[in-house]
């Protein structure tokens, strides 16, 4: 990689991965995009474009204005947000997604978009999840997913796209707000107990689900994109987790910190239906074999630097508003 296109920049992953790729590979050679701009440093410490991803015509004449040589396509509707509007899900999904696909076919360029746990469904072995096992998912967002890993399995074997991609567990970050996914509470539980000393999580207590801290995730694609292509088994669809956890496991690390915090249930029946269908622990073995995987937080390493980073963030507002 050497020019670099992200879309969806804004967004949860891509706020983080585009600083990360602007520090390996040079500010002018990571192009951010997102369907608006904020005042982030994703947007803000380098090239940006606004780009709704629907617009094929577009992505692919930004492509060509900055020369890039991979794109990273992070846009999508997550699975909470998905499940209320199923059609816009599928139509920004699965169509940003094509025109991805196109762009890349037309230009040789070499494309990362992330498929999820929510690919998998309540037929899928729940304890340590194979790499290539049943995938019936039962909701719009598993649907997008695993129709994704079967189109760019289809790009690169029909058409030699170099695509490449990883199911992400949920993923927890300090930086980016929550957008909409059924694992969310894994990153607002960590606010609430820093700014309030309690949280009412939305999924219920013994719901265990796969999770992963940013760093991981952002180590984990620029791992992947760089890997040797002949050793891609799997190519589109790579297991990696960092942590199995539910709701009272995260409670009790972040009382090792805040003794008084204080967690409480109201489950929302639509995430947690979500959360149901989705494995408990998955084995993210091939990765390792594959292309050197490894993940470097555990819940306490996690924990321990969430709060502390949080706290910084809240002093720094605190300061600026002064």
């Amino acid at each position: 990689m050497k020019k670099i296109m992200v879309t969806g920049a804004l967004g949860q992953i891509g706020t983080e991965l585009v600083i990360k790729l602007r520090g390996i590979y040079g500010k002018d050679n990571v192009v951010a995009t997102d369907i608006r701009m904020d005042k982030s440093a994703a947007a803000t410490s380098g090239p940006f474009e606004t780009l709704d991803v629907t617009d094929g015509k577009k992505m692919l004449e930004l492509a060509k204005k900055y020369q890039v040589d991979t794109i990273m396509h992070l846009a999508a509707m997550l699975s909470a947000v998905a499940e209320a509007k199923p059609l816009a899900a599928w139509n920004v999904n699965m169509g940003g997604l094509v025109n991805a696909l196109e762009t890349a076919k037309e230009l040789g360029l070499k494309l990362f978009t992330p498929s999820s746990i929510g690919a998998f469904g309540p037929s899928t072995p729940k304890d340590r999840t194979p790499q290539v096992t049943i995938e019936r998912p039962t909701t719009m967002y598993g649907v997008n997913k695993v129709s994704g890993e079967l189109l760019c399995d289809y790009y690169f074997t029909k058409f030699g796209v170099d695509t490449r991609g990883v199911r992400f567990p949920g993923l927890i970050s300090y930086m980016a707000p929550p957008g909409g996914g059924t694992t969310d509470y894994a990153v607002e539980i960590y606010y609430d107990a820093v700014e309030k000393g309690r949280y009412t999580s939305f999924i219920d207590k013994g719901t265990y689900m796969d999770m992963m801290y940013m760093p991981d995730a952002l180590q984990a694609i620029v791992q992947l994109m760089e890997a040797d292509p002949a050793r891609l088994k799997y190519r589109n669809a790579y297991n990696i987790t960092a942590m199995s956890v539910e709701p009272e496991e995260i409670a009790k690390e972040i009382r090792h910190h805040l003794p008084n915090f204080k967690l409480d249930y109201s489950v929302d029946p639509v995430r947690q239906a979500i959360a149901e269908s989705w494995p408990n622990s998955i084995d993210d073995s091939a990765a390792r074999e594959d292309w050197g995987f490894k993940s470097n937080y555990d819940l306490e390493k996690m924990t321990k630097d969430m709060l502390r980073k949080i706290e910084r963030k809240i002093e720094r507002k605190g300061k600026l508003a002064q």
